[in-house]
């Protein structure tokens, strides 16, 4: 599959998903540079801001088969992974499938479960594979987590341990709409209480799996110049050693922000990966990963001003 060819099925989806969504642009482009780089991508802010219609409607345009999870306080991992069940009637295990085995999850409220319960998805987000009783069972390769979140100053939540969102490759604000495009939701969405599926707004599939697997593969083909990995490595140990935060991004995160990077060229049209595709991801990227000083906190200090902060002290290549 050529660049083009890329921009052409991210268009076709993008129009899609605007059948049922009102606004979210900036989202539904993360949720496409997180497909075609592999990545998974958390979506936080308050009920009722259409995370799970966009997540749904999104699976529904790329034509991967769709699982969710709504994630309680009573949720176990044998809940999201599955268990070997013993069967009377044979008298031997058998093997049941938990709704983790697709190819695009939605994690419906994943901090509203406790940590041993989230730790269940830690296997497969970064190996794609799970653990059964000692069996290791493999999921798809396209297989994508996109998870929502309340914010932390909710009732009820428990907060993501580091590991967790370490393997996320963004973590995105989804916050109100604006005036304009509440009018629009109230305007599309008023005729009825109860929520429609993305069907019943006309969204259907415009790709399938072999064709994102393509999609993907195009992508890893992308131009990264030296220059270019130089500026990711110095914007990724710029984080570490800052008085605001107390610890910095992993290697990890430089190696993601790289494959993210050559998703946002070809979604550009181009075969090579500039700085702006890098300054572009940044602040999704690394919003998760940092974590606030104390002092800092006092302040009042964003950790998304020290993120800007980090970018702008670091000269891009020309």
């Amino acid at each position: 599959m050529s660049v083009a060819e890329v921009q052409a099925l991210a268009a076709d989806i993008r129009a899609q998903v605007a059948r049922a969504v009102v606004g979210h642009e900036p989202t539904v482009e993360l949720m496409l540079v997180a497909l075609l780089s592999g990545g998974h991508i958390l979506l936080e802010g308050p009920p009722g801001t259409a995370k799970t219609l966009l997540a749904s409607s999104f699976s529904r345009a790329i034509g991967l088969q769709f699982g969710r999870i709504q994630f309680t306080p009573d949720l176990m991992p044998g809940d999201i992974i599955g268990a070997n069940l013993f069967n009377f009637q044979t008298s031997q295990f058998t093997l049941t499938r938990g709704p983790i085995f697709t190819e695009l999850l939605l994690a419906d409220e994943i901090n509203r479960t406790p940590p041993k319960t989230q730790a269940a998805l830690l296997e497969a987000m970064q190996e794609r594979t799970v653990t059964i009783d000692g069996e290791r069972l493999p999921l798809s390769e396209r297989f994508t987590v996109v998870a929502t979140q309340n914010p932390i100053e909710q009732q009820g939540v428990y907060p993501l341990p580091e590991a967790q969102l370490d393997r996320f490759l963004f973590k995105q604000i989804v916050d109100y709409p604006s005036a304009e495009e509440e009018r629009k939701i109230i305007a599309l969405h008023g005729a009825r209480s109860g929520a429609m599926a993305p069907e019943d707004w006309g969204v259907h599939a415009v790709a399938d799996a072999a064709r994102v697997s393509a999609a993907v593969a195009a992508v890893a083909e992308i131009r990264l110049a030296d220059e270019v990995i130089d500026y990711i490595l110095a914007l990724i140990r710029g984080t570490r050693g800052v008085a605001d935060l107390q610890s910095g991004a992993s290697p990890r995160a430089g190696a993601m922000l790289a494959a993210a990077a050559r998703a946002r060229a070809a979604l550009d049209g181009r075969d090579f990966v500039i700085p702006d595709d890098v300054k572009a991801l940044a602040p999704a990227l690394l919003r998760h990963r940092l974590l606030l000083s104390p002092a800092a906190e006092i302040d009042g200090r964003a950790i998304e001003d020290v993120v800007a902060d980090i970018i702008e002290s670091i000269e891009a290549p020309r």
